[in-house]
């Protein structure tokens, strides 16, 4: 059912109960109304038919018949639409509406009182009674002059009026129902656009857009804010599904293209191996050796696809707050650990808290390291590296200035844009060209940025510099950009340069 046809059923209900509810209870004030005019009338045609009794028993009670006569018609001619009976001295004398002679009157009715109607009629009068005492003679012993006013002309204006309500309440049903369905039907136009703009809406086909001009009801131009908030989020989830798919062909491409070397390496060493089974010891040794570095590479490849990839899909739900220190000096518990041999040296101002993702960053500083490991080695063979962590400031806002130095043969200022891109690596690199790349990533999801230049201090090496944003608080509402992050769908474009 539309909403214009319930709001005209609910006003046609409505409204009429609200009708026949004042009706009703105007029809009780006009109803106390009318009782009290018909109360006012029976005590002023008392006063005057009290009077005019008086006079006449007077005369009865002085023998004057003429008075007499004359005061008898004067007493009935005022009783008008007000009967009266009168126990008189020479009999009863009535006129006007009169009362079956059989009813028990009220004992004594000073003030108007009512008296119900009988078992024979549906009549209600009003009764009021008045003591007349001769001149001369003996008082009665009760009121011997009764008036009576009856409710018929009171009942029928009553009737009249209950006609008429149920008359208005049976009209105001189909009035009130065209009059609201025509109200309801032009305020809902606004709504009814609004749907047919959101019906024309078609994500296969088209970007989800809602056009709505404001059209002053605030129930309608808060819906149409409520859809385009939701068909915003609608884009960007199907856009971050775009990229979730993108990045899932990327990875596949990506890792067959990358593995289709290092297996064919593996497989003729296996051939190899299958084919001559009486191989010398030392050759056999060497074959060997050369198909655990594929896999390792294999590997190790697998594992910076996967790294690259969930940076291209993280999410904001998935950042924290962390001490960039205690990362450093995780990361280079690790490398001492696994590679026994380097010379670490790390310095790290605690407390410098960042936002970020801790499985990204954490693998940024590991991978800043390896590289270092791997191409930072000094002519003796021997790999030195210094790791320096302090506050700076960016701009007037708190930052993190992370440092690496090596003691290797530095990188050519015509690489410091190159080494960053998908697989680029140098020819005897035992890595998949994939690390730095992931370094750069990390780094730009994380709002900062990474330059790579020689040492300050003039001796042979390189040096690369992070530079990321500082919070300096334990709790930061923070929300994620949408970044164009593309690093494993594209190659990486020109990054910002210098953390200064």
């Amino acid at each position: 059912m539309r909403l214009s046809t319930r709001f005209a059923l609910a006003a046609a209900v409505i409204v009429p109960v609200l009708a026949l509810s004042t009706n009703w209870l105007l029809y009780a004030w006009f109803s106390e109304d009318l009782h009290a005019a018909q109360e006012r009338q029976l005590r002023s045609r008392a006063t005057t038919l009290t009077h005019n009794a008086t006079a006449y028993v007077q005369a009865v009670e002085a023998h004057h018949p003429v008075v007499a006569k004359a005061a008898r018609r004067r007493l009935i001619t005022s009783s008008l639409d007000v009967g009266f009976r009168l126990d008189g001295p020479d009999g009863v004398v009535q006129a006007g509406p009169a009362l079956d002679p059989e009813r028990k009157l009220p004992a004594e009715a000073k003030s108007p009182a009512t008296l119900g109607p009988d078992g024979s009629g549906s009549t209600t009068w009003l009764v009021m009674s008045r003591r007349i005492t001769p001149p001369n003679g003996t008082p009665p012993d009760g009121p011997n002059l009764w008036m009576f006013s009856p409710d018929t002309p009171y009942q029928t204006q009553l009737s009249h009026v209950r006609h008429r309500m149920v008359l208005v309440v049976l009209l105001s049903v189909p009035v009130t129902w065209v009059i609201a369905w025509l109200v309801a039907n032009r305020a809902a136009r606004p709504l009814l656009r609004l749907q047919r703009r959101a019906g024309g809406l078609d994500p296969r086909i088209t970007v989800l857009r809602l056009d709505h001009t404001p059209s002053g009801v605030t129930e309608v131009d808060d819906l149409a804010a409520t859809l385009r908030t939701a068909l915003a989020r609608y884009d960007e989830q199907a856009a971050r599904a775009g990229e979730a798919l993108a990045t899932a062909r990327s990875f596949a491409a990506a890792a067959a293209h990358e593995m289709r070397n290092p297996l064919t390496s593996m497989r003729t060493n296996l051939d190899v191996l299958a084919e001559y089974p009486d191989l010398d010891t030392a050759d056999r040794r060497e074959i060997l050796a050369e198909v655990g570095r594929e896999q390792a590479r294999l590997l190790g490849l697998l594992a910076m696809l996967r790294t690259l990839a969930q940076g291209d899909l993280v999410e904001v739900d998935a950042f924290t707050q962390l001490d960039l220190a205690d990362v450093v000096r995780a990361s280079a518990a690790d490398l001492r650990q696994t590679r026994p041999e380097v010379r670490l040296s790390v310095r790290a101002t605690g407390g410098l808290l960042v936002h970020a993702w801790p499985e990204g960053l954490r693998s940024a500083v590991d991978n800043l390291l390896v590289n270092a490991w791997t191409h930072g080695r000094a002519g003796d063979g021997g790999a030195r590296i210094e790791v320096n962590l302090r506050p700076v400031d960016e701009g007037g806002a708190p930052a993190a200035l992370l440092t690496v130095d090596d003691h290797g043969p530095g990188v050519p200022p015509a690489l410091r844009e190159k080494i960053f891109r998908r697989f680029h690596r140098s020819p005897d690199s035992p890595g998949s060209g994939l690390g730095l790349t992931l370094v750069a990533q990390q780094i730009a999801l994380h709002q900062g940025r990474i330059a790579v230049g020689d040492r300050p201090d003039g001796t042979p090496g390189a040096r690369f510099e992070v530079l990321l944003p500082a919070t300096g608080i334990r709790e930061v509402r923070h929300t994620l950009p949408l970044l164009s992050r593309d690093w494993l769908t594209a190659e990486a474009r020109q990054r910002p340069t210098g953390p200064g």
